[in-house]
């Protein structure tokens, strides 16, 4: 895809997830609101910090009072990436109360996944910022919400990773043993790509040191070692180093909070961690109504 029609994309599934969301919510209405509210009501809310961390999905959050009605009126106190700290106020809307508790629980999941995402992956971006190594997530989202998820991450000081099969090759271990072994497998790769004429990079995974070998030969733009020991990866590192043509290296598998700065200490460039977007805890928050 070009630029521009990657945008195009990426906003489309935005606004779909958001719709998607509060349809599921309130499919024929809230009948609670309904039934004790007027309808003419005005009222304003509040939603604050209930814990620290790293402030994520504000901009998504005004999408769901938008989209709720237009006519709402909202104020950010804080701003995606920012920290926050329990009891500090995030934002307060104003406006027909009744549309304000209908946007109330979308918003805040939306807010709450993202900010609990940011919050781990800063995390682990403060861990390694003595070293050049960068944190990547992975394709390990929720169904639907991978837009939101891999935008937390970058808020939080995270790199993304491919988006999608779409936008990066990646040969894993069944695409290498279809294919026959490493070799075969990149050589295909990279002769698609001339054929269709395609300038995406060309990630190739390796399970040993003989398999690191044989995909050195074929200039591989990056290089996964999977499931490395420690000492595995440092003699990966230096091995590849020691070459002419030098691919990136990416390291995954069993690295956590308690290990990643050894992992990154060994001199990889990528350390992609699943547990960012697969294990999420929301970022506890909430929501207050008063009327005007």
């Amino acid at each position: 895809m070009q630029s521009r029609d990657c945008d195009d994309f990426y906003e489309g599934c935005r606004a779909r997830a958001i719709m998607l969301a509060l349809e599921e919510d309130r499919y024929t209405g809230d009948i609670t609101t309904l039934a004790t509210i007027d309808s003419r009501q005005v009222g304003s809310a509040v939603i604050r910090a209930k814990e620290d961390g790293i402030l994520a999905g504000s901009e998504v959050a005004m999408q769901v009072f938008a989209a709720c009605d237009s006519r709402l009126s909202v104020v950010l106190h804080r701003r995606d990436g920012e920290r926050v700290c329990c009891g500090e106020i995030i934002l307060d809307v104003t406006g027909n109360l009744a549309q304000l508790l209908v946007a109330e629980r979308t918003t805040l999941n939306f807010l709450q996944r993202m900010s609990g995402i940011a919050t781990r992956t800063r995390g682990y971006v403060d861990k390694v910022s003595h070293t050049g190594t960068k944190i990547l997530d992975t394709r390990k989202t929720a169904p639907g919400l991978r837009y939101f998820d891999k935008e937390a991450v970058r808020i939080g000081g995270g790199t993304n990773h491919r988006f999608g099969l779409f936008d990066m090759i990646l040969i894993k271990d069944n695409h290498i043993d279809a294919s026959g072994g490493i070799a075969k497998a990149i050589h295909r790769a990279q002769r698609y790509c001339k054929e269709q004429k395609l300038a995406v990079k060309i990630e190739t995974e390796v399970r040993s040191i003989k398999e690191l070998r044989e995909a050195l030969v074929c200039q591989p733009d990056i290089i996964l070692l999977d499931n490395f020991t420690h000492e595995l990866l440092r003699e990966a590192v230096a091995l590849v180093r020691s070459g002419r043509n030098i691919p990136l290296l990416e390291a995954s598998g069993n690295i956590g909070m308690h290990n990643v700065v050894e992992v990154a200490e060994t001199g990889v460039d990528f350390i992609s961690i699943g547990e960012l977007t697969h294990s999420v805890k929301a970022l506890d928050l909430s929501m207050t109504i008063a009327l005007v």
